[in-house]
């Protein structure tokens, strides 16, 4: 039978090496632990990126999906099938109270991963800039942030600014700009540079995850909006790995009670099971004479499967309180972090930050050694631009489970 090495052999013989991971092999999982090929046991402090915000095989989920793949997984959406609409409906009462609405309604456009949520977003938001904003034909323009991660498609490469993700893929899709991260008033600067008129939509992360967990200026957001609206603008607000309870709200936006036109979803939506994503918007934004058939699609997006996933993710973390619950373990564990980082550590620790259970910690130095200790010593976490952490446990972690995880990072940050 094939251990760890073996299975590390074969990923890096037989596949492209666009990741550089971890050296663990995870062969099964349950709630916030996974375990190796050998039956090494794991706090898993990462998540799948926030994927598995209810634990890993949530037995209600595996049920539900269990339960819709003995009937039918696929029709396309050359047909309508009976799981979509109801996974539609719900997604729309859940999000609807937290989008700017202006007297319209909710409405949703189901896709599969992240990326392709965001890149449905650009396009919607050019078609709404041209058909009721008015924008000139081929003018209309995206601002984004410095330090963003939304994906990695050609057109999101090309608004990166790590040298990594841009690599060599130019040229890159024109009509977008780059403005620092956290400055208001660089956004109004860049819209009046532009031009009002041809400007369709302000797209940022409100918590830059992949970043570092960076964390805007409070009143950033609010401010942000206040300028979206004057300039008739929309605000798209990636909240793929920040939204559903990540943060210790429902999305990270609600720390500051914003409402913005568009959120992207994803990751948590699928439950750690399944690929399942949303542009969620208002009708005025979104509808049929904006968005008509034919202009968008994906064969897989709303699938039967899929939305028997979503609905029971979404029922799960709203019914057990997720949000509240990420809000009391998350402040525990930095408390936690923060105590460890009044000994002397092996790396001076240069800040500690986060929202709910998305947690940072970063270093004067190099991380990465530091991770790969904490994995020795059954911890699995991230490092990110090579000087930070993130800690991101699945919300359903305990006070007990923290506290042995604490024993284990103090041990390694400070020998």
């Amino acid at each position: 039978m094939p251990n760890s090495n073996d299975y590390i052999k074969m990923d890096h013989e037989y596949g492209a090496h666009n990741y550089h991971p971890i050296p663990v092999v995870i062969s099964k999982a349950k709630g916030v632990w996974v375990w190796d090929a050998e039956g090494k046991k794991y706090l898993d402090c990462l998540s799948a990126y926030s994927s598995q915000n209810t634990g890993h095989l949530h037995p209600e989920i595996l049920e539900a999906m269990k339960e819709q793949m003995y009937k039918v997984t696929l029709t396309s959406r050359a047909f309508h099938n009976d799981m979509m609409g109801p996974f539609l409906k719900q997604v729309c009462e859940v999000v609807g109270p937290h989008l700017t609405l202006n007297g319209s309604k909710t409405m949703v456009l189901p896709m599969n991963t992240g990326a392709e949520a965001v890149e449905t977003g650009m396009k919607v938001a050019r078609a709404w800039g041209y058909i009721k904003k008015g924008i000139p034909k081929d003018k209309a323009h995206i601002i984004t942030c410095a330090d963003n991660f939304h994906g990695r498609t050609i057109t999101i490469c090309g608004i990166s600014t790590d040298p990594v993700t841009r690599h060599k893929f130019g040229p890159f899709t024109p009509g977008f700009s780059i403005i620092p991260y956290g400055d208001a008033d660089a956004l109004e600067a860049e819209i009046q540079k532009i031009g009002t008129e041809n400007v369709a939509a302000f797209m940022l992360e409100p918590i830059q995850g992949e970043a570092g967990v960076k964390i805007p200026p409070k009143g950033y957001l609010k401010k942000a909006r206040e300028i979206c609206t004057k300039h008739n603008v929309l605000m798209l607000v990636d909240e793929i790995q920040t939204g559903l309870c990540r943060t210790g709200k429902l999305f990270a936006v609600d720390h500051e009670d914003v409402k913005p036109d568009m959120f992207f979803l994803g990751k948590a939506l699928g439950g750690g099971v399944y690929p399942v994503s949303a542009v969620v918007t208002r009708e005025e934004v979104i509808g049929p004479d904006v968005i008509p058939p034919g202009t968008h699609g994906s064969t897989f997006g709303g699938n039967p499967l899929a939305a028997a996933v979503g609905m029971k993710s979404l029922e799960i973390l709203i019914r057990d309180k997720l949000a509240e619950k990420s809000e009391e373990m998350g402040a525990y564990f930095v408390d936690g972090l923060k105590a460890i980082s009044e000994h002397k550590t092996r790396l001076q620790v240069k800040d500690i930050r986060g929202k709910g259970l998305l947690i940072a910690i970063e270093f004067e130095g190099n991380a990465r050694p530091l991770v790969e200790e904490l994995m020795v010593n059954g911890i699995l976490a991230k490092d990110t631009h090579e000087t930070t952490i993130r800690f991101a446990p699945p919300l359903v972690i305990t006070k007990e489970e923290i506290d042995w995880a604490l024993e284990i990072i103090q041990k390694v940050f400070t020998e």
